[in-house]
């Protein structure tokens, strides 16, 4: 097919992925690489996290998405096919309690990177979240109206506003709760906390009354890839399958890995005591994905245990615990 592609005078997909020193970012690249049609660009802040046999395979520059110079005169120098904007600030309490800085990376920076595609009539694919909707009435389908509860839920649901306001072909790929592992993380997700905090000893509360479809980040760079392949426009949810209180995710964490759940204390939002206000009933209905991109997300534990195996890569005296 390669050969094929370059008898032909094929023109390799230039793709963009910001954020790339995230988990999300990190996987999409490990996922696209495998792909002959792209001609891959990273960008991140500062130097790139992400070092392995596929480090070759791409370029990595650094950008500061929020300055509108640099995002301009970077485009116009690469001129992408199509850009998948995962850079965002997603510490929700964070935003909650800095909110310039919030709209900055959430809102302004969106808006400078689909100024700078506009010129070149590039595929918009932009990350964002069930946090844009109120708890309600979920799990929510693609076309449900958003009513955000937080600062994070505000920025992202405005966001969304710029980019069905770009010219061009544009995507919005919205997601839950996501969770894996990667190189050098900067935070932790759900999985890796509750596994860290039991394996300690540490009684930890989880709230009993937030329901979720939780996301596996391979699952994600997945559907991310596929609306990219397949030059999907429109929202799209990509989320896990299964929807579940994060009370019933943590005992399932637990019973995989072997630790003890009775270190699992429930709770109530309101008990928690949160800065920001969370979603109760969220979560998705990813019924378009399946359809559109052929998308069939893990289940928990078969994301729990693609987590074990590159904890064993990682570090081969690790044992592998069967669930």
């Amino acid at each position: 097919m390669a050969i094929l592609r370059l008898q032909l005078g094929y023109k390799a997909m230039k793709v963009l992925v910001t954020g790339a020193n995230g988990l999300l970012g990190q996987k999409l690249l490990n996922r696209l690489v495998k792909e002959l049609g792209f001609q891959i660009m990273a960008t991140g802040r500062g130097e790139h996290r992400l070092f392995g046999k596929h480090r070759s395979s791409y370029t990595y520059r650094s950008l500061d998405v929020t300055s509108r110079d640099a995002v301009r005169d970077f485009m116009a120098e690469y001129r992408p096919d199509c850009v998948i904007h995962t850079a965002a600030m997603t510490q929700v309490d964070d935003c909650e309690k800095d909110h310039s800085a919030c709209r900055l990376n959430n809102v302004d920076a969106v808006r400078f990177v689909a100024e700078a595609c506009e010129p070149w009539g590039t595929h918009l694919i932009h990350l964002s979240t069930d946090f844009v909707f109120d708890g309600r009435t979920g799990p929510y389908l693609e076309e449900d109206e958003p009513n955000p509860l937080s600062i994070y839920g505000h920025s992202k649901a405005d966001a969304e506003q710029i980019v069905l306001q770009y010219s061009g072909p544009w995507s919005i790929i919205r997601t839950v709760l996501v969770y894996g592992l990667a190189a050098d993380m900067s935070r932790s997700n759900i999985v890796l906390w509750i596994k860290k905090s039991l394996e300690e000893g540490r009684e930890i509360r989880i709230v009993s009354d937030q329901f979720r479809t939780p996301t596996l980040a391979e699952d994600l760079a997945e559907g991310c890839c596929r609306v990219a392949l397949r030059k999907a426009t429109g929202i799209y949810n990509i989320s896990g399958g299964e929807y579940m209180s994060v009370l019933e995710m943590a005992r399932r964490i637990a019973r995989y890995f072997q630790l003890n759940e009775k270190l699992i204390e429930p709770t109530t939002s309101l008990e928690l005591g949160q800065a920001a206000s969370r979603p109760l009933l969220s979560g998705f209905i990813i019924d378009k994905a399946r359809r559109d991109l052929d998308y069939v997300p893990h289940t928990l534990e078969e994301g729990i245990s693609l987590i074990l195996e590159q904890f064993a890569a990682q570090s081969p005296n690790i044992e592998r615990i069967a669930p």
